[in-house]
């Protein structure tokens, strides 16, 4: 696997380097990385605290 090294940040080159990439693998490769990636977001998910409750707003009473 290459790796891009740019003296400046360039997003034409870096959206390019990952097509190149992307396209140089076989289908099945693409699907085992899809599959890989969605098995990594969603054990992050089922981690502690990743689907808490929205603290809720409260107004405060004048008295």
């Amino acid at each position: 696997m290459a790796i891009l090294k740019l003296d400046r940040h360039d997003e034409d080159k870096e959206i390019e380097f990952e097509l190149d990439y992307l396209t140089s693998l076989t289908t099945s490769q693409r699907f085992e990385m899809m599959f890989r990636k969605t098995g990594e977001m969603l054990s992050l998910s089922k981690k502690p605290n990743a689907n808490r409750k929205t603290p809720e707003i409260i107004k405060r009473k004048q008295s």
